[in-house]
């Protein structure tokens, strides 16, 4: 499905500055949404106007309440209506003003209310909002209905009047908290006249035993946080609320929890009539995200000592190596070097990775000039890259660059005579399911009896072993058309063990 952009990019000549605007509508529609208990669906004239001077209508975005059930089952976004079939859209456009039907339709089986909203920027209308309410469940009038209804009605007056919503500046925290969260209704001077249950248990968990309603929000939650900068903060946003000032979200704490505050002015027709204060206790997520954090540093300073203790291990053998007489051994040294190397490489990326993934390139390309460095034999032979392996996750990176080590170190020693120059390319390309890699050389090709399953070298047995048991993929090795040969290793990116 096309994204807002996408549609109105393809279906209309909207300038940026009416795009950016919708786009802040769909930001905060959620909050409309559940604050009318309603589906709330975004309407765009499109196409040439007709005789009678009208326009087609598409839909380009949706929202559904979250606080009661959707009058639209089915995915609207791409459709288009003519004025005959919504007239509330050209009424809403002509006249500038909310439309409201009287009687319900009927859609799927389903008694609607639609209502229609105009979308206001400086002086034009460049969108319609059509508010659909699904009235096949009955709703008793209560306290928390009625005060969702009025400030809904309130924000969309202010959507019709092009105050709301305005363009915030980027919020210190990117939750924001919702309908369903808490909600505080305040009146022009700032009086609290609702508040939600959650809400309340809000507040009761920062330190206030009482009922909120009647008191001054503003100094009240000022004595309750902790911090008196965020306590400072939150009451100048609550404030400002009140004066019509829009308010980033903020969070604070107090007593022990976490509570994410944001503050909206309430101005239809430009009249103030107070303020509406979304908070959610976050003190449960906050915890999660610290002991998350926590575990994430245990992990990165776990990888951060295994390569060290790798290097160690290294650097040892290539002591032994040197102290070593016989060819036999110091060859068996080596390679043992450098697997020991190349397996601490990918630990060394993970101890400053977040998120447990290895940037493959990186670590090959690291690690190819130390197999140059150790080859006994292709002194005069170049390796290259070709094309991005890209980022993948650590249980993979391990035996990944293993097998391509591998790969690349059995082409060095055994695809040249001594002394012979050559180039061995190693080749990626990716998709999304697949990893493909190609070590190809030109020196002088495989042994006529040659077999993969069969062939006794350790280098190979590894490789064949963690190709099988680890990455779930195949590997072939074969001639070139022209002279040397390719291993051509596939991998599958997503995989169960």
């Amino acid at each position: 499905m096309s994204t807002l952009s996408d549609l109105l990019a393809e279906h209309t000549g909207l300038s940026g500055t009416t795009a950016d605007h919708l786009q802040l509508v769909v930001a905060e529609w959620q909050l409309l949404s559940d604050l009318s208990f309603a589906d709330f669906l975004l309407w765009v004239p499109v196409g040439e106007e007709d005789p009678a001077g009208d326009n087609r209508f598409l839909c380009v975005a949706q929202a559904r309440p979250t606080t009661a059930p959707t009058a639209h089952s089915e995915d609207l976004v791409g459709t288009e209506v003519t004025p005959p079939d919504h007239p509330q859209l050209r009424r809403a456009v002509r006249e500038k003003r909310i439309c409201r039907e009287e009687d319900p339709r009927w859609h799927m089986g389903v008694p609607v209310r639609r209502e229609t909203i105009p979308v206001r920027l400086e002086n034009s209308v460049v969108a319609v909002l059509s508010r659909d309410t699904n009235l096949a469940v009955p709703r008793v009038p209560s306290p928390l209905e009625i005060s969702y209804l009025g400030s809904a009605a309130d924000l969309c007056q202010m959507i019709a009047d092009g105050s709301f919503p305005t363009a915030e500046p980027s919020p210190d925290v990117h939750t924001s908290p919702r309908v369903g969260d808490g909600l505080i209704r305040l009146d022009s001077a700032g009086t609290v006249v609702f508040a939600s249950p959650n809400a309340l248990s809000a507040y009761h968990r920062m330190g206030h035993a009482a009922d909120l309603v009647g008191g001054q929000l503003a100094p009240l939650t000022r004595s309750l946080l902790s911090d008196p900068f965020d306590a400072d903060e939150v009451s100048q946003r609550i404030r400002q609320a009140l004066d019509g000032q829009p308010g980033m979200r903020i969070e604070a704490e107090a007593r022990g929890a976490t509570v994410l505050f944001r503050a909206l002015p309430l101005q239809p027709r430009g009249q103030a009539a107070g303020a509406l204060v979304l908070v959610r206790d976050v003190t449960e997520v906050k915890r999660r995200d610290r002991a998350l954090l926590s575990k994430d540093a245990t992990i990165r300073e776990i990888h951060h000592r295994v390569k060290n203790n790798l290097q160690t291990v290294a650097a040892l053998l290539r002591l032994q190596s040197r102290r070593t007489g016989n060819n036999t051994a110091k060859q068996a040294l080596d390679e043992s070097v450098r697997r020991v190397t190349s397996i601490a490489l990918v630990h060394e990326t993970l101890s400053m990775s977040v998120d447990e993934r290895v940037d493959l390139d990186d670590v090959v390309d690291r690690v190819i000039p130390m197999m140059s460095d150790l080859a006994s034999a292709g002194a005069g032979v170049n390796v290259r890259r070709q094309g991005r392996f890209g980022v993948v996750a650590a249980e993979l990176a391990t035996p990944l660059v293993m097998v391509l080590t591998e790969l690349v170190q059995n082409a060095l020693e055994h695809a040249f005579a001594e002394g012979e120059g050559g180039e061995v390319v190693v080749q990626a390309e990716r998709s999304a399911r697949w990893l493909d890699a190609v070590i190809s050389d030109d020196g002088q090709g495989l042994p006529k009896d040659f077999s993969l399953e069969h062939a006794e070298r350790l280098g190979l047995q590894i490789v064949r072993t963690l190709v099988e048991s680890e990455l779930r993929g195949s590997l072939s090795l074969r001639g070139r058309d022209q002279r040397g040969t390719e291993a051509v290793l596939r991998v599958p990116l997503k995989y169960r063990r």
